[in-house]
């Protein structure tokens, strides 16, 4: 049995399944895709990249009826240092879970490979604002990070749109969780990110956050205070914002909540 209900401005769903969770968010994703898009010539989207979004992922990319030469795609953060090639690298994950797939009108990168990583902040604080963000896709780390503003580095009021960050020790652990990394010293230490405003900055947010690894995340995002301890506690400030979790990701946030 699904569940709605409201946390602040945060909508909230429940789902019994990952599965059920990411179809529905992706439903609902390309509902307001395409009613965007009857009104607005081009629309500018903000994709996260990691493997709590396959679902949401799989599902869009098949939904028919989406006008994607009308779509320009961007994504939200990317390790410094890595490969051009490597397979953890967030943009090669989104070229195989959707920038591939569908034809945009264009897609754009963050370059985690450029020398100076000052020059790639500032080159994408230009596409930033060629192409203002109208929808966000996004997820919720293990430690309340959204996109890679962990809690050290999360500044709600950031003068900045994009920003070189170091990555926290929970956040690098998770990479492992996720199977991304062998070890934790394969992680890369320091990120390229999309601060919090350039994220709250979108007229609609959709935040996909399954697993019971992130419970702990999903229940201080919906009942801690709202702060940078859990960045994504900012999402409740948000007016236009759903967060779609299955049970196992809402487990300590039910357990709180049925007391």
């Amino acid at each position: 049995m699904n569940t709605e209900l409201k946390k602040d401005n945060l909508n909230v769903k429940i789902y019994d399944t990952r599965k059920q969770m990411g179809e529905k968010a992706a439903e609902e994703a390309a509902a307001y895709l395409k009613s965007l898009l009857s009104k607005q010539e081009q629309v500018n989207i903000i994709f996260a990249a990691a493997p709590s979004q396959n679902e949401f992922l799989e599902s869009l990319s098949v939904t028919p009826g989406i006008k994607w030469s009308r779509i320009n795609a961007l994504h939200m953060d990317e390790y410094i240092g890595l490969d051009k090639d490597a397979p953890q690298g967030f943009g090669n994950f989104l070229k195989e879970g959707i920038f591939d797939k569908v034809p945009f009108k264009s897609v754009h990168y963050l370059n985690g490979q450029d020398p100076d990583p000052i020059h790639a902040c500032q080159v994408y604080e230009k596409v930033l604002s060629e192409f203002p963000v109208d929808i966000v896709f996004m997820g919720i780390g293990e430690n309340g990070h959204i996109a890679f503003n962990d809690p050290h580095v999360a500044n709600f009021n950031d003068t900045k749109r994009v920003k070189i960050v170091d990555l926290d020790d929970r956040c690098r652990h998770q990479q492992v969780n996720d199977g991304c990394f062998k070890h934790i010293n394969e992680v890369p230490t320091h990120a390229l990110t999309l601060t919090v405003p350039a994220l709250l900055k979108a007229a609609r947010i959709f935040c996909i956050v399954p697993a019971q690894t992130k419970a702990w995340a999903v229940k201080e995002t919906l009942t801690g205070k709202i702060s940078e301890h859990c960045p994504a506690s900012v999402l409740r400030t948000h007016p236009h914002a759903t967060l779609y979790v299955d049970n196992d990701s809402a487990a300590l946030f039910l357990q709180s909540s049925n007391r």
